[in-house]
């Protein structure tokens, strides 16, 4: 299944189950085929991605400095990071934000 996240204010975002499942998830939205954010929900809905992003950056950090504090190799994380990953929703959220459109998806 995928996620189509669309506005009147940008382009078609798309995302794969697993990472619209995340998003969503990461927002308090219910994971569900059709949905939508309120223009006014946005952010809130910045605020959690941006909280994500950073307490995965920390934790990430924090298991490296454990690594080499203990002589061993560092962990290696997933190609692709949260921040990576959340990048184009943010930028979408914050444009559908200042033209003051809400976000759907399934519809």
């Amino acid at each position: 299944m995928l996620y189509k996240f669309k506005s009147k204010a940008t382009g078609d975002l798309i995302l794969l189950e697993p990472q619209g499942r995340q998003f969503l998830s990461l927002i308090g939205k219910a994971v569900e085929p059709k949905g939508i954010i309120e223009a006014d929900q946005m952010p809130e809905a910045i605020k959690a991605l941006q909280d994500a992003v950073a307490t995965e950056e920390l934790q990430q950090a924090e298991a490296v400095a454990q690594a080499k504090a203990h002589g061993q190799t560092p962990p290696k994380f997933e190609g692709i990071s949260l921040r990576q990953r959340t990048k184009p929703i943010i930028d979408m959220l914050q444009r559908c934000h200042q033209a003051g459109q809400p976000v759907v998806w399934g519809v």
